[in-house]
């Protein structure tokens, strides 16, 4: 037993590399690289074209520069009510699940010190501290249909052969080893194994070479997955305005993440003539960690209409660390076997870079009647990588498959009052070169205001449509569900004069 240990042991540093690189996808690094369109009801309700405006705590995270536009110290708190929509396709079947969540999204405050003296370049300075649930993760899909060609054994059949230099498994430390002993590669193998996915080539303790166990197609495929968690942000911000007309402004912000992502599949067989009948693989991901970045800004009063503004998001540098829980349940020869090893492996932790950040904006202000806001954003996605030792190849595939990708958004706002009618408008596009792993997104809002002279509140509806592919694992078993993901959300805020 111990020599069949020793050669599992043997490969453990590559077979370690590979592993992380299997468990971290593209898809899992963009998920921290492209967030989402969060904050208070009233920078929600103008789809976040504040860059050139301020004068709103969720706007800060756009152009830091805007907390020196407050004339007041402002509190604002707000709370969503999450709602998602995903209509699953898989190879012609059309499927559909819900996800409702509330969450308090936000909460901050600034403070402003004016200069009692006229003549000074500094006429005031602003210090403001906003949190944001920078993106919501709570999600629920679920796809199902008849794969014609593809099983999941192939899954399971990549890891027990090898799937770099360190070579298949042994057979003897299949049937005799500890599922703690073994890395994620062949734990993988380990759980295959035991759910009959595959059968060794030779029936001896040194043999490394499998073939599958499954009986021809096409195979039923089920895939629920369930997702929970945010990624959050506190920022603490500095800004200025200096003369009657430049305002200059920087965050230090501060990232934490916590992701659990729970997918189960399922596959039965029409013609079980292995004495095989179904499969159903249970993962549980748990993904945590935080993070570092930083925000420059300027606002510029071109007239007393007319503003301009110039942003810098710089990168936000990651480290994180994955816990992973698996099982697999097998109907076989009519009976119910249950592999659950009943533990957590915990990978090595690793860091993570996602692109910086460049944002245009203009805006035209009409007295006290309204306004009229643009943003126009710059990110390339194709500088996302793992900083880690090891990911050299899956940032090989970051670099070939993101792109440069630009956001457009707008805003209007008519005022009666003290009422505020508000409006508008974003689209981004893909991150990916394909534009099918990730569409476009397209968005639209709508809000209310209500000034109470020292108080206020706004409500604000807003909606927006993206669609993805989805593959059923993210190694072997990649044909992938086609997911349309309509999001609808509701946003109150209550700001108040401090």
């Amino acid at each position: 037993m111990k020599k069949y240990l020793f050669l599992a042991a043997f490969s453990l540093t590559a077979a370690a590399l590979h592993a992380q690189q299997d468990l971290n996808t593209p898809e899992d690094a963009v998920r921290y690289a492209t967030g989402n369109l969060t904050g208070t009801a009233r920078f929600r309700a103008l789809s976040g074209a504040f860059g050139a405006l301020g004068g709103d705590l969720s706007a800060i995270n756009v152009n830091p520069a805007g907390s020196a536009v407050f004339n007041y110290n402002t509190g604002t708190v707000s709370l969503t009510s999450f709602n998602i929509s995903n209509e699953s396709s898989y190879f012609g079947t059309n499927t559909k699940k819900n996800d409702n969540s509330i969450e308090l999204n936000q909460l901050g405050a600034v403070f402003v010190f004016n200069n009692s003296n006229e003549n000074a370049t500094l006429k005031k300075f602003a210090i403001a501290f906003n949190y944001e649930n920078t993106d919501n993760l709570d999600n629920s899909i679920f796809s199902a249909g008849y794969n014609p060609n593809n099983s999941i054994d192939r899954y399971f059949l990549r890891y027990a052969n090898g799937i770099g230099n360190e070579g298949g498994i042994p057979l003897g430390a299949l049937n005799n080893a500890y599922y703690e002993d073994l890395n994620f590669i062949d734990q993988q193998a380990y759980l295959g194994y035991n759910g009959y996915m595959f059968n060794p080539d030779v029936n001896t303790p040194d043999n490394t070479t499998y073939s599958s166990n499954v009986p021809a197609g096409p195979y039923y495929n089920e895939n629920s997955v369930s997702t929970r968690g945010y990624n959050g942000k506190v920022a603490i911000n500095f800004a200025g305005q200096f003369s009657n007309w430049l305002y200059l402004g920087a965050n230090l912000n501060a990232h934490f993440t916590d992701y659990i992502k729970t997918y189960s599949v399922y596959e039965d067989y029409q013609d079980p003539t292995t004495g095989l009948e179904a499969v159903r693989f249970n993962n549980e991901r748990y993904t945590y960690g935080g993070g570092f970045s930083f925000n420059l800004g300027a606002i510029a009063k071109v007239t007393e209409a007319f503003r301009l503004g110039l942003a810098y998001e710089s990168p936000t540098w990651y480290r994180l660390q994955d816990e992973i829980t698996q099982n697999i349940i097998v109907q076989n020869n009519g009976s119910r076997v249950v592999t659950d090893p009943g533990m957590t492996f915990i990978m090595d932790d690793y860091g993570l870079k996602t692109p910086g950040k460049y944002t245009g904006s203009l805006a035209y202000i009409f007295g006290q009647s309204g306004l009229i806001s643009i943003d126009y954003s710059l990110k390339d996605y194709s500088n996302t990588k793992f900083t880690s030792r090891g990911y050299d190849m899956i940032n090989d595939q970051l670099a070939g498959t993101l792109d440069m990708a630009s956001e457009l958004r707008a805003g209007i706002e008519y005022r009666i009052k003290s009422v505020s009618l508000r409006g508008g408008y974003r689209f981004e596009q893909s991150p990916y070169k394909n534009g099918s792993t990730m569409g476009d997104l397209t968005g639209y809002s709508g809000g209310l205001g209500f000034n109470f002279r020292g108080s206020r509140l706004d409500l604000t509806y807003s909606y927006f449509n993206r669609k993805s592919d989805a593959p059923l694992l993210t190694a072997a078993l990649t044909d992938s569900a086609r997911i349309n993901s309509c999001n609808n959300n509701v946003t109150v805020s209550y700001s108040m004069d401090l």
